[in-house]
Parts: C-alpha cells; sequence; structure tokens
C-alpha cells in the first residue's frame, strides 16, 4: 500500500518504550505525523490474558489518542474489539514485543488490521541476564551480598569452606534446553567461560556450540546446571517436573529466566528442600508478580529471585522502538511486512 497523504501514526508508549524513542524511531523510517501517549503500567504486565488484559484501564484514553489514525505503534496499549471497533481508520498496529498478546488477534483480522510485533529484540538482553543468573546462583552472591550488605554479618564467609563453596562454570556440564535466539547465545557465552555446554531442542537442526543431546532425560543426567530456553507451549508446559528434577546429578542448579508456566514450581521446591537441586535462580513464575505465599520466598538461603527483567535494558527498548519503525515504513512504502500475523 502506498500512500499519496502524511499517515498518520500514534506512538503508545510506556515506562520502559518510551514514546519519544518510538517517534525518534519513526522519523528515521519515514515522514509520519506521529502523536505521543504513554500509557501507565500494568498491574500484571506479563501474565495471561485473554480479551486483553494488559493496561486495558487505558481503553478509553488510547481510542481518543487514535481518532483519525491509521497506525498505532504500542509496547502495552489494550487492542480491543472495543478499540477495534472505536477506530475505524486504524489500518496497521505494530507492537514492540516478541508476541502481540495485547492485541484481539481475531477482531484486528474483522476489522482488516494488519498486526506485527518485534521478535528477537530481547534475545541478547535475556542471554546476558540468563548468564547472570546461572552465576550468582552457582557462587552465591546474592546471599553474600545480603549477608554483608543488608545485615553487617561476615557469615557469608562460610561459602569459603569447602563444604558450602560453589561451583565454578570451566568444564561444568551446563544443559540448555532449547536453543532459540536466547539459548544459542547462551550456548556462545557459556563455551567461553570453558563450560561442557549440551542442548537439546528437537527443532533445531544445524551447528550448535555445544554437544547436541537426543533426549531430556539424557541432557538431565548429565548437566550440573540446567537453563531453560524453551517457548511456552502445550507441549513444553510442566517441561521439568518432579520426575524430571530427579534425574539431575544430586545438588544440581536450575535457571528459568524463559516461561515460568516450563517448571513445576511446587517439584523445584521440594528438590530444594531435599538437596536434589542445590540452588535455583528464577526470572519468571507460573503466576505473576509472585503471590506473597509462594514456597520460594521461603527459600531464598538457596535461590535467587528477579522480577521478570531479563528482558529490561535500555537497548531492548530502543532495538524494539527501530524494529517497529522499520516495520511501519514498509507498510507506508507498499513494501511486503516482514514479522505480520494478520
Amino acid at each position: 500500500m502506498t500512500h499519496g497523504h502524511r499517515v498518520r501514526v500514534v506512538a503508545a508508549g510506556d515506562h520502559f518504550i518510551l514514546p519519544s524513542l518510538i517517534r525518534e524511531a519513526l522519523a528515521r523510517e519515514t515522514d509520519c505525523e506521529t502523536t505521543e501517549v504513554t500509557l501507565g503500567w500494568p498491574l500484571e504486565p506479563f501474565g495471561p490474558v485473554a480479551e486483553v488484559t494488559e493496561a486495558s484501564d487505558a481503553e478509553d484514553e488510547l481510542i481518543a489518542a487514535l481518532a483519525g489514525a491509521e497506525v498505532l505503534v504500542t509496547q502495552m496499549g489494550p487492542v480491543t474489539e472495543r478499540v477495534l471497533a472505536a477506530c475505524p481508520a486504524l489500518r496497521l498496529v505494530v507492537v514492540c514485543r516478541g508476541g502481540p498478546v495485547n492485541v484481539n488477534l481475531d477482531a484486528a483480522k474483522r476489522h482488516d488490521v494488519r498486526v506485527c510485533y518485534a521478535p528477537g529484540r530481547n534475545a541478547a538482553a535475556t542471554a546476558e541476564f540468563t548468564v547472570g543468573l546461572l552465576l550468582s546462583a552457582l557462587r552465591r552472591i546474592p546471599q553474600a551480598h545480603d549477608l554483608l550488605a543488608r545485615r553487617g554479618s561476615w557469615e557469608g564467609a562460610t561459602y569459603y569452606t569447602y563444604a558450602h563453596s560453589g561451583l565454578e562454570l570451566e568444564d561444568l556440564p551446563v544443559g540448555l534446553v532449547g536453543y532459540g535466539a536466547v539459548g544459542s547465545r547462551v550456548a556462545r557465552a557459556l563455551c567461553a567461560f570453558g563450560a561442557r555446554v549440551l542442548v537439546h531442542d528437537p527443532y533445531v537442526r544445524g551447528e550448535i556450540h555445544g554437544l547436541r543431546v537426543a533426549s531430556l532425560d539424557e541432557l538431565l543426567r548429565a548437566s550440573r546446571a540446567i537453563t531453560l530456553h524453551a517457548r511456552l507451549t502445550d507441549e513444553t508446559r510442566g517441561l521439568l517436573g518432579a520426575r524430571e528434577l530427579a534425574l539431575l546429578p544430586r545438588g544440581a542448579v536450575v535457571v528459568n529466566a524463559a516461561r515460568g508456566p516450563l517448571l513445576d514450581e511446587d517439584a523445584l521446591c521440594d528438590a530444594l528442600e531435599s538437596g536434589q537441586v542445590s540452588a535455583a535462580a528464577l526470572d519468571t513464575y507460573a503466576t505473576e508478580p509472585l503471590p506473597a505465599g509462594s514456597r520460594l520466598r521461603a527459600l531464598t538461603d538457596r535461590v535467587v529471585l528477579t522480577p521478570h527483567l531479563g528482558g529490561a535494558s535500555r537497548a531492548v527498548a530502543e532495538k524494539a522502538a527501530a524494529i517497529a519503525a522499520a516495520e511501519v515504513g514498509r507498510w507506508v512504502r507498499g513494501e511486503p511486512l516482514a514479522h505480520c500475523l494478520t
């Protein structure tokens, strides 16, 4: 589609993907009229959605901003049936994230609205964060910091005893469950540390960094530490439960910065309490935010917990805005869209 007029775009950002970042990226791609809107951060930004709950209190604000606009670029904006019905001029929605979970895709198809997204924008950030979590769990860095900096105690020095000291990455067998954009980067980083990288991903062909392992069970039996990188599907939900954790060598370490439901949290807590798993580091959870009554909160002497921060880097925000703007530029110029779902 080519346009004989200046396209109007609404940059509905938030406190991470700033509207100004979207506007600046759009200016590098195409000459369009851009309106900036800052939407409030939702209470549960990473939770599952049905018709669309993310920033759902912003529907009225979004409808008002979209009056006469043909394009919406957003991170969290709730593109619901109501929003789409109220904005007949809207033809393109670009979501600055790895999946348009805040868009009602069926409604978008009915209203003839193209929906695009920004895959790969946080792969490097999440991979780096995963390695950081692994190092933190292996060497108990957060626990030592808490004892000294927050409690004024030198008790963390007991980690310098053979019985309590951690593992190092060099020569450590580390199993990667999944080898996509994030897992492949983690593999390269771990190889640089000298780890013995094992990979299980039945959907990946070609060269890999590490040793390809045919089955998940084989990977678990051989790995002193594992990191999860699989997509969340019906097939992978609950991928690691009590049976799988029991296959790990006693004292293994588990890291999950992918999706919470890949891992059975109760089974992990049981394994941590029994010593089958010596430490874990988690950035994602079955329920987010992490409930106050979660058993994980009572195990922080051996668990590192972070609030879904793997993709939180300035570069991610800048990359997301650039990927979205490039898609808008293609649409304006009548070129094929690169990451379109409708």
